[in-house]
């Protein structure tokens, strides 16, 4: 009955109500390459592209924003080989990003701890923030989260807002919402409406916490190699099927 509602959903996007943030757990890589028979660093070279595929489909569809979990600050753990193929991965987009940004009107931004990724990658990502910075607010953005945790990044801002305090430039009877959202690697990008988990799994993994507040989860069976542009149709048109009340009563 699922995959019924999931077919008659494909296509059916309202473009006058798109979400302008959505939120996507790129999960089931190592398992669609396992399936294959075919080592772990295929899948990722595979989710790689699919994520370069629903970027561009984003773009064109008129989303605003679509930020990714591309490394968990517990993907560490992985092998060592792994851990390179994502990073040399990583690298060879960058290198792509750096000269395309301009031309294909897209900012890229990173969330999360950069201080532990190669240095190499750190320059490069310097790079796209300094092209982003030239480009029109309104532009397409992408957010790949990258060493990123949804508690690291709190415990990250409330370090920072900590630090201002002592030096006077915050008063801590002040704190709301607003401004200590303001501290967060998301500062200035409105919350996801729409958070999307690839691979059949049913759970955040530490993904944009603080953001997710009010956003609307949607669940698909399929690896984030195969999710495609009609997956993303399917996953839009059922956020727009429901009743976002935020609290309230209508």
């Amino acid at each position: 009955m699922a995959k019924q509602l999931n077919a008659a959903l494909a296509g059916q996007v309202d473009k006058s109500r798109l979400p302008r943030h959505v939120a996507i757990i790129m999960d089931g890589n190592g398992r669609w390459a396992t399936r294959r028979g075919l080592p772990r660093t295929a899948g990722h070279k595979a989710g790689a592209e699919a994520f370069r595929r629903i970027a561009t489909y984003c773009k064109n569809l008129g989303i605003s924003y679509l930020t990714v979990y591309a490394f968990s600050t517990e993907n560490w753990k992985r092998s060592e080989t792994e851990v390179n193929a994502i990073m040399l991965l990583l690298k060879k987009y960058l290198l792509e990003a750096v000269d395309s940004m301009e031309r294909d009107n897209i900012r890229l931004r990173f969330f999360g701890d950069m201080t532990p990724i190669p240095a190499e990658l750190q320059a490069l990502a310097h790079q796209t923030d300094e092209i982003t910075a030239h480009l029109d607010q309104g532009d397409f953005q992408a957010n790949i989260c990258l060493n990123y945790g949804g508690r690291d990044e709190i415990v990250r801002a409330v370090r920072r807002y900590a630090e201002d305090c002592v030096a006077g430039k915050q008063n801590p009877s002040k704190i709301n919402e607003t401004l200590f959202s303001g501290y967060m690697d998301s500062a200035g990008i409105p919350d996801p409406e729409l958070i999307i988990r690839p691979s059949g799994e049913l759970r955040l993994s530490n993904f944009l916490l603080w953001q997710c507040a009010y956003s609307e989860f949607y669940a698909t069976d399929t690896l984030w190699p195969d999710f495609d542009e009609a997956e993303l149709d399917r996953a839009i048109a059922a956020y727009q099927q429901r009743d976002r009340r935020f609290g309230a009563v209508k």
